[in-house]
């Protein structure tokens, strides 16, 4: 079994937290301050050298204003589509 971070459904997952990100119009670094982290962070949980724990995730989804849950509904629908 892979890890799960090389999954389609981690991949999905991180496409998705990406695009929330640019749709939002905001830089890694800057989202990186709204977490109180780094723009190096940001770039290794994009480029899926560092794994997003479920805490992490809700920091990420509310440091772009948007619902934890909605969000997650989100990544849930493009899961399944795959």
């Amino acid at each position: 079994m892979p890890a799960s971070m090389f999954t389609d459904a981690y991949r999905a997952l991180v496409k998705c937290l990406v695009e929330a990100r640019r749709e939002a119009g905001i830089s890694q670094t800057e989202l990186g301050r709204r977490m109180g982290k780094g723009q190096k962070f940001i770039s290794v949980v994009e480029t899926g050298v560092r794994r997003l724990d479920i805490v992490e995730f809700i920091e990420w989804t509310r440091a772009l204003d948007l619902d934890p849950v909605a969000a997650l509904t989100t990544v849930l629908a493009r899961i399944e589509r795959t």
